[in-house]
């Protein structure tokens, strides 16, 4: 006699959960991307990727409430799958006026991605051959995904020079502070490679958030996608706020104990603290 199986029911956390971007709608970039099929289900091996995607989308959501027009710049787009789904977003999903620029330094990355937003129909995107440090057109939003090093850097202090409204930069590789921590009182930290690159990458966010909040901004770390799916998890989100002057200074007395504390010389710091020079 065969045994029964029990069937449990799906508790109401396991259910299907709601993304920005829902299946069922085939989207042009996410099937050009081999994330939706052409019917816009999502495609087994692009779970991971499909969860990335929304998981993005979602916090820039949640700082849209009022925007009718946006203008927008992706720092070190690459081939732009998150360019192209950005725009969608907010052109298709939200109704926003969009006019967004892709920046990268590969000339043939750039003429490629040109041809798709033609071909997609996309009158408002475009994309520029420059390096980040070079960009000097303000702008509302700026996003930089896995910008590699000190990209993310230059990617923040261009987005502050730009006066951006909405700042979403998720880092990549961090081997900067890595190469100048020392403390000898805390050696324990700095001694192994494996600890010492992870409090460096841990300690290097910190200090940009903490930089750009300086700036005015209400500045958050968060965890972009599961730690489980991709080690490079965490994603700077800021958005400009009137802060008070105090505030503002001890963001900064924040990043300069640190700093001392572990003999380190940040570029965000010493671009942010030339800038403020050149003022005077």
């Amino acid at each position: 006699m065969a045994k029964k199986v029990k069937v449990i029911s799906a508790a109401p956390h396991d259910r299907q959960k709601k993304y920005v971007l829902n299946e069922g709608t085939p989207i042009p970039p996410l099937v050009d991307m081999g994330v939706f099929t052409k019917e816009g289900n999502v495609a087994a091996p692009m779970q991971h990727k499909y969860r990335q995607i929304n998981r993005y989308l979602e916090m820039i959501d949640d700082t849209l409430e009022g925007v009718s027009s946006l203008s927008v710049v992706d720092f070190g787009c690459g081939k732009s799958y998150l360019t192209f789904v950005v725009y969608y977003f907010l052109t298709v999903v939200k109704g926003i006026d969009t006019q967004m620029v892709g920046l990268d330094l590969k000339p043939d990355v750039i003429k490629n991605c040109q041809a798709v937003a033609e071909k997609y129909g996309y009158t408002g995107l475009r994309f520029m051959r420059g390096e980040i440090e070079d960009f000097k057109e303000k702008t509302d939003m700026v996003i930089s995904l896995h910008a590699c090093d000190t990209a993310t850097d230059y990617a923040l202090y261009r987005a502050l020079k730009a006066e951006a409204k909405m700042i979403f930069a998720a880092p990549c590789c961090q081997h900067e502070l890595k190469l100048q921590m020392k403390n000898d009182e805390i050696s324990l930290l700095t001694r192994h490679g494996v600890v010492k690159e992870r409090v460096a990458a841990l300690i290097t966010d910190s200090i940009r958030a903490n930089l750009v909040a300086s700036q005015g901004y209400k500045t958050n770390l968060m965890e972009f996608v599961d730690l489980s799916h991709t080690p490079k998890n965490l994603l700077i989100r800021a958005v400009k706020t009137k802060m008070p002057a105090k505030a503002r200074d001890m963001y900064m007395r924040e990043v300069e104990a640190l700093c001392k504390s572990f003999n380190l010389s940040p570029l965000l710091l010493r671009l942010l603290t030339n800038a403020s020079a050149e003022h005077r």
